[in-house]
């Protein structure tokens, strides 16, 4: 059994350059024949992906793709499920060219990549491989237009499978290369609110015939709502059988299809989450090693790790769900393989890092990205906050007490996380302790439309964004001033992306806050809704109404229409490469502000997108915050 490593631990504040400079993600971790690969994006490299290697026999991983390759994919903008795996085949997809790019395994090194796509204008992702056929199967987004495609391993052009009314992914292959599962969506639904399953069989020339959806939204099967549900994560359990997650039920419950009869039986019925809102791929939470099914749930925005029991006297019951005795709560991007389990893992006092699980014995091996800097006793622990939210309904949030303890006069940071569908989530975050090191208490915000709780708690933002996420987020810091463990005359907002659109809404409509922080945050959803990229084209047709049919609506919950109403110091940051928020947007509300006299700073970095990949970028962006809020809280 192992347990987290630990670097020089910190006295004191802790320094930005240990929360952000050097601390690589790791991603889409696999098990293939005993090897195991991992994505790891690092900051200090610009924020350059490379792919990791360990040996069924190894202890020492090896780099697979070092130097210039970026292994990134751009499909919906968002990316990911950028490798595939099967024997000693591995196919990737390279940022620099946006093709795909083979490297063989075997020997006694791999071999140089060699190029199997012609660069255009089009994206590749979530692919598999097909050994049978020799050849790639996945997403291609060209043209407007997601298709399933074959890309044959000697390399050449694309063959069109099937092609998408709007989105497709997550293709999933049946143990004897007969059957391909799939999930697709159309406008103006998101994944995570209407999808379907798609299933087809593979004919001896390697066609997709008589492609049908099976479940989900319109489909109309014996277990699913023909009404809005969702489905995530196809995964054969067998030649004939497939488990996915449904929301059917309210829960995005595991629901198992027998291929030869059609029929639907629920596993778990359990008011719990087995699934995640599909903004990438490459996500899962369910795995299967050959012979059992692993899964993470999350019950009230907690996660687990269990085994599902598949004996029929079981199967339907909540004796069905038995938990794994591991000591993490946050878990993701699970994979399986012959009584081996691989996640992504962390918890409140543990790092995010990969944990290596033996099913059958329990023991376990955690390797954390990179060592703790704080000392246990010096590391503020999540304590869970349920308060009286948006029209009185009973909404969750973290709380982290600052590292001095929480009293009447402790300056507070509200943070809203992005999505909005995103969640606040258990596992240590360096970021939150650098704030409680300093004598800050953080409040991590649950609001209405956070995922982990359901999809009643998801659809309460539905037509109410702007509106209910900023409702919770003051009456969750209104809640802790009450409780004396806080400051009503120092609390700050911050957030990124559509937490930077709540922030700034929160400083707008509600008189809590007095300063806030936005990183690439809309300030303008009219302009979003106009200008967005093609996967998010619709999304704000849900969240605040059709555009441009509700244009009074948009123009009633725009920041930077009502930046009169703003009082407080404001700091922006803003890639100018950013596609999903464009500069101008922040460049305008930023301007807006100033005219009236409000203090702003506005930092912009070349070279960024939606979301900041440099180590040095994001290190200046928590430099430049604190002191922004300590300057102006005087503290």
């Amino acid at each position: 059994m192992g347990g987290p490593a630990r670097a020089e631990l910190e006295q004191g504040p802790l320094a930005a350059s240990l929360v952000e400079g050097c601390i690589p993600t790791i991603k889409e971790p696999k098990l293939r024949g005993g090897r195991l690969l991992w994505l790891e994006q690092r900051p200090q490299e610009q924020g350059r992906t490379t792919l990791m290697l360990r040996e069924p026999a190894g202890l020492q991983a090896r780099e697979l793709t070092p130097g210039h390759w970026n292994l990134r994919s751009r499909v919906h903008g968002y990316g990911g499920g950028v490798y595939a795996l099967a024997n000693d085949t591995l196919v990737f997809v390279d940022d620099g060219d946006r093709c795909l790019w083979q490297l063989q395994l075997g020997g006694a090194a791999p071999s140089q990549p060699s190029r199997l796509t012609s660069p255009t204008d089009r994206a590749f992702a979530d692919g598999l491989i097909d050994s049978q056929r020799q050849r790639w199967l996945g997403v291609m987004e060209a043209g407007g237009r997601d298709q399933l495609v074959a890309v044959p391993l000697a390399g050449g052009e694309p063959e069109l499978l099937h092609l998408a009314a709007d989105f497709c992914g997550y293709a999933a292959l049946s143990p004897d290369g007969g059957q391909l599962a799939w999930v697709e969506w159309r406008q103006p639904w998101m994944p995570w609110q209407r999808s379907q399953l798609w299933l087809a069989r593979i004919t001896a020339a390697g066609a997709l015939e008589d492609p049908r959806p099976v479940a989900g939204s319109g489909a109309g099967s014996g277990a699913e709502s023909p009404l809005a549900s969702s489905i995530f994560q196809p995964l054969w359990i067998g030649p004939t059988e497939l488990v996915v997650a449904s929301d059917a039920t309210g829960w995005w419950n595991l629901q198992r299809l027998e291929i030869g009869t059609g029929s639907w039986q629920p596993l778990l019925p359990l008011e719990a989450e087995f699934a995640m809102p599909q903004w990438v791929y490459g996500m899962a939470t369910t795995a299967w090693d050959g012979e059992q099914l692993i899964a993470a749930a999350c019950t009230r925005g907690v996660w687990q790790l269990g085994r599902v029991d598949l004996a029929a006297e079981r199967v339907g019951t909540p004796e069905a769900w038995q938990p794994i005795g591991v000591p993490f709560d946050d878990l993701a991007a699970l994979c399986a393989e012959a009584g081996q389990l691989v996640a992504v893992a962390s918890s409140p006092t543990i790092p995010e890092g990969l944990l290596e699980l033996e099913l059958a014995g329990g023991s376990w091996r955690h390797t954390p990205v990179a060592p703790c800097p704080l000392a246990l006793e010096a590391i503020s622990r999540p304590e869970p906050l349920w308060f009286a939210g948006h029209g009185g309904q009973q909404t969750h949030a973290w709380f982290y007490p600052p590292a001095t303890g929480a009293c009447a006069s402790s300056p507070l940071l509200v943070k809203g996380h992005s999505g909005p569908t995103g969640m606040a989530r258990r596992g240590l975050n360096l970021g939150i302790q650098f704030w409680t090191s300093r004598g800050w208490g953080v409040l991590d915000v649950n609001y209405g439309g956070s995922t982990g709780f359901g999809r009643a708690y998801r659809e309460r933002l539905d037509g109410q964004w702007g509106v209910v996420d900023v409702a919770d987020c003051a009456a969750a810091a209104q809640a802790l001033v009450a409780a004396g463990k806080a400051s009503g005359a120092r609390i700050a907002i911050e957030g990124g992306s559509a937490g930077g659109f709540t922030a700034l809404a929160a400083l707008c409509f509600t008189d809590v806050f007095r300063a806030g922080a936005s990183r690439y945050g809309v300030s303008d959803p009219s302009a979003l809704a106009s200008e967005s990229h093609r996967f998010e084209a619709r999304y704000l047709d849900g969240l605040i109404g059709p555009w441009p049919q509700a244009r009074p609506t948009y123009e009633a919950r725009s920041p930077l229409a009502h930046a009169g109403q703003i009082h407080c110091p404001v700091i922006f940051f803003q890639g100018l490469d950013d596609q999903v928020v464009p500069p101008a947007q922040t460049e305008r509300m930023a301007l807006a502000l100033q005219t009236q006299g409000i203090p702003v700073e506005v930092h912009l970095f070349a070279n960024e997108g939606h979301g900041f990949r440099s180590g040095a970028v994001r290190i200046e962006v928590l430099e430049a915050t604190e002191a922004f809020f300590r300057r102006h809280f005087q503290l």
